[in-house]
């Protein structure tokens, strides 16, 4: 991501420009995905990702695959193979085997390689930012988002080495993904201000105690300032003082994931408070620059999680196809629905695209 006062970085793994954020094929929606044992977390994931129009014109056109020299476990080409299969399929439903097969067995040549150093081999360590990923056992869809595009953006960098940070964001994976927050820290005494800059691919919004029953809510109180401890570097203090701190989104992602944090922190229930999310969201008054033009987004895909607690229940998922409709997706089965629908829902994931 280049932002103001920013050089260039020096290496660009994929260039922006080619970047298409519309479907470059429309057709009907692809096939459900059965459910091979407390799979629906992986599922919903998977499905939310083949309908991200950046993302699957990138992996339908098999860029990635086609210069791939990764032995053996690649994410990349996993997902390449994925999409194609659940798009172009004729059949209403098919087994994700492939996707389970390698992580599983990625699995166990990493604990291979943990347990027995000797085994060299082939061992590739890929793996290790899935996290602990057992295919076995219920799972969050959160979570397995994250590993899941931290392994396709690791995958992107696979055999090149001294890569600096700046070229890093340059994969396809960030292009679409990343974004970038600031926070603002001003000293309430010398008035002095200090900005921090952090890469995201997604946002975390916390719900509970949110007054607020709309996204607007969450959304303002993590973008309003509050009090904190902090250290003055300015001429007059430089030392710690009360400090107001505003966290706004710097530089805003092609494609803008919301987790709306249902999980209470002492407990394992889950917070059910009803959350209204828009159809189209203006990013533009959560921005450090709120002049200027909205920054209108589009809703493509939401995860729904039906249970009374965190550790139990079942992930669906509502997503919009190419052809502009939508569908839920509940594991095997794919069924059309209207957007009131889909917005009438308890929303665990949103994803929105430029």
């Amino acid at each position: 991501v280049i932002g103001k006062g920013m050089n260039p970085p020096p290496k660009s793994f994929f260039p922006p420009e080619k970047i298409c954020m519309g479907w470059r094929q429309k057709r009907r929606p692809g096939a459900g995905l059965y459910n091979l044992g407390s799979t629906c977390y992986l599922n919903v994931v998977l499905q939310c990702l083949t309908y991200t129009p950046p993302l699957a014109n990138y992996l339908l056109s098999r860029r990635h695959g086609r210069f791939c020299h990764q032995q053996g476990f690649c994410m990349m080409c996993i997902m390449e193979d994925h999409v194609r299969k659940v798009l172009y399929s004729s059949a209403t439903a098919i087994r994700p085997r492939a996707v389970i097969r390698d992580l599983r067995c990625k699995q166990v040549q990493v604990l291979q390689q943990v347990f027995f150093p000797s085994l060299r081999g082939e061992l590739l360590t890929s793996f290790l930012v899935i996290g602990q990923f057992k295919p076995d056992i219920p799972g969050d869809a959160y979570e397995f988002l994250r590993c899941t595009l931290s392994a396709m953006h690791r995958a992107c960098l696979s055999g090149s080495t001294n890569v600096d940070i700046s070229s890093q964001g340059t994969t396809i994976i960030h292009q679409i993904f990343q974004g970038v927050l600031r926070s603002r820290v001003t000293c309430l005494i010398c008035k002095t201000v200090s900005d921090f800059y952090m890469a995201f691919l997604d946002i975390l919004l916390k719900i509970k105690g949110v007054r607020k029953e709309r996204l607007s809510g969450p959304l303002e109180a993590r973008s309003g300032a509050f009090q904190h401890s902090a250290l003055c570097l300015g001429s007059r203090c430089k030392q710690k003082v009360v400090a107001s701190k505003r966290v706004t989104i710097h530089h805003e992602p092609r494609v803008l994931t919301l987790c709306l944090g249902r999980a209470d922190e002492r407990t394992s229930r889950k917070i059910s408070q009803v959350v209204e999310y828009p159809e189209y969201l203006d990013l533009r008054p959560y921005m450090s620059d709120t002049a200027g033009e909205p920054l209108l987004y589009s809703l493509y895909a939401v995860v729904v999680h039906s249970g009374h607690t965190c550790l139990e229940g079942h992930f669906y998922c509502y997503t919009k196809a190419s052809d502009g409709q939508w569908y839920k997706m509940n594991d095997m089965t794919v069924d059309s629905c209207g957007i009131h629908t889909v917005l009438g829902q308890q929303a665990y994931l949103l994803f929105y695209v430029r």
